[in-house]
């Protein structure tokens, strides 16, 4: 490696950190007034505008990755900047269990502390009939004030299904790591390929229930307390996962196409393979503490 990079390498001003804000602006407001939009019924310009972000935030991915990519393969990194990576790495990975604890902590206040006390329990009130007569202070709160009355989700089927699913990946993860680290071509590609597909597997399986709950359920985004934290748990995990699932294949092509990773210098499949990990093991506490508890 030339002494230029052995301290720390410094790349030019780059475009793409501006673009990626403009793509998360549109995510943000597009998200937001896609499911106001949908819950009334309606079609608005919101879609279009999430529609732009992702591909934006898709446009820069390709484009930031590229050049990282090409980076790292003329020998411009040093030691320094592999554990910058991986302190960077770690940041990340803590940012994202400040996320998930912000809604973990949101479902457990709601259901430890709001519902009770609605119904009267801590105080001996009629707190209930405030809202409405039929209000019983139970969780999950599937009854509305309307009279409907929706189903809360079992952690049988198809969510202990997926729990198996990526569990199992965690592992076959593990080995396609192990055989980059002991210079085993074939068995990484082989492990590597079967997490990707039990990822694939996961997703679909959860549309599967979001498709159930919505039809033979009747569990909505808009059911209420329970409906919102269902969905907005299992949702942003799922989002997680198909972005862990996009970051293997690129692993994945860039081990069977161009032959990069060496068991000395594979940061992008470690940190891909960190965050894959964490990915599991939300879901997992959001198996126990949504669906079983």
């Amino acid at each position: 490696m030339s002494s230029e990079y052995q301290k720390y390498y410094v790349p030019a001003q780059s475009p793409w950190p501006i673009v990626g804000a403009i793509g998360l602006f549109c995510i943000a407001f597009g998200a937001g007034g896609y499911v106001n939009d949908v819950t009334k019924g309606e079609s608005g310009f919101s879609g279009y505008l999430l529609l732009a972000g992702i591909l934006t935030i898709i446009f820069m991915l390709v484009g930031w990755f590229r050049n990282v990519i090409d980076e790292s393969m003329n020998g411009m990194y040093s030691a320094q900047m592999d554990r910058s990576f991986k302190q960077g790495m770690s940041w990340f990975i803590f940012s994202e269990v400040m996320f998930f604890g912000a809604f973990f902590g949101a479902l457990f206040y709601a259901r430890m502390f709001s519902v009770p006390w609605l119904g009267g329990a801590s105080n001996n009130l009629s707190t209930h009939e405030v809202l409405w007569p039929a209000f019983e202070a139970i969780w999950p709160l599937v009854k509305t004030p309307d009279g409907t009355a929706t189903e809360a989700m079992g952690w049988t089927g198809l969510p202990l299904y997926n729990t198996i699913i990526l569990l199992i990946s965690s592992v076959t993860l593990h080995f396609a790591h192990v055989g980059l680290e002991h210079n085993k071509r074939s068995q990484l590609k082989v492990w590597l390929g079967a997490t990707i597909l039990l990822g694939c597997i996961f997703l679909v399986l959860q549309v599967e229930e979001y498709i159930h709950a919505y039809r033979e359920m009747g569990l909505m985004l808009s059911s209420g307390i329970y409906g919102n934290t269902f969905f907005l748990l299992t949702g942003f995990h799922g989002l997680h996962v198909t972005l862990g699932t996009i970051m293997l294949i690129i692993m994945f092509f860039r081990i069977v196409l161009k032959e990069h990773f060496t068991p000395e210098n594979h940061f992008g499949f470690q940190a891909t393979s960190w965050y894959w990990h964490f990915v599991d093991v939300v879901w997992v506490c959001l198996f126990i503490f949504v669906y079983i508890l």
